[in-house]
Order: structure tokens, then C-alpha cells, then sequence
């Protein structure tokens, strides 16, 4: 599957399970670890594992197998990395903990700083 593919399935993964306040990171040329980061938040514990357990499963049925899976046992960040695209599924106050936009955004902040 294509980038784009992979990012629309997450996302639809995602909707399905009514996770709420998706946003999309394109993190292409600040890392070369992924192209997107999606993140979405969980509305408890149990919902954020269930949104990550769907997307893992759309994947699946479309061939994909994540490369790796973190935070299943604590479901309050659960990251599923499908290589150009990242997943993190969060509760709100993981997600507001951890801030993950404002720490990707900086990155342009900090080139500008230097010119």
C-alpha cells in the first residue's frame, strides 16, 4: 500500500471507533523515522485500546502487519507504528500530557530562529 492508502485507513480506523479530535502530523523532512504521525484521543482507557485494536485489525485485513506496538498494557498511549505512518492513540490526559503537536510544530520554529 501507498503512504496515502495506509494514512486514509488509519484514519477511517479510526473514525469508525469514534475516536475523537484526529489530527495529522506530516513529519516528512523532520524525522526519517515515519512520513505522518495520526493521532487520536480516547474517550477512557478501554476506548483508546479498542480504537487501536481496530486500527491494527483494518490493517491487517488489508495485508498490513504493524512493526511494532507500544502501550498496550498501560492503554492510556497506544502507538502503532505501519512504517510511513505512525498511529497514537491517547486518552485526553495522556495527550494533553505529552503535547505531541506542539513538540512536532516547533521544528520549524527552530529553523526559523536560526536564519
Amino acid at each position: 500500500m501507498q503512504t496515502e492508502e495506509i494514512k486514509n485507513l488509519v484514519i477511517e480506523a479510526l473514525e469508525d471507533m469514534k475516536a475523537q479530535n484526529i489530527t495529522i502530523l506530516d513529519v516528512q523532512g523532520k524525522t526519517s523515522v515515519t512520513d505522518y504521525m495520526v493521532i487520536a484521543t480516547g474517550t477512557s482507557n478501554r476506548h483508546a485500546q479498542a480504537v487501536a485494536d481496530n486500527v491494527a485489525e483494518e490493517a491487517k485485513k488489508k495485508g498490513l502487519k504493524p512493526q511494532g506496538t507500544e502501550g498496550r498494557a498501560s492503554s492510556d498511549w497506544i502507538l502503532l507504528d505501519l512504517a510511513d505512518v505512525v498511529a497514537h492513540v491517547m486518552t485526553e490526559q495522556a495527550r494533553h500530557s505529552y503535547d505531541l503537536e506542539r513538540l512536532w510544530g516547533e521544528s520549524d520554529l527552530d529553523e526559523e530562529d536560526q536564519g
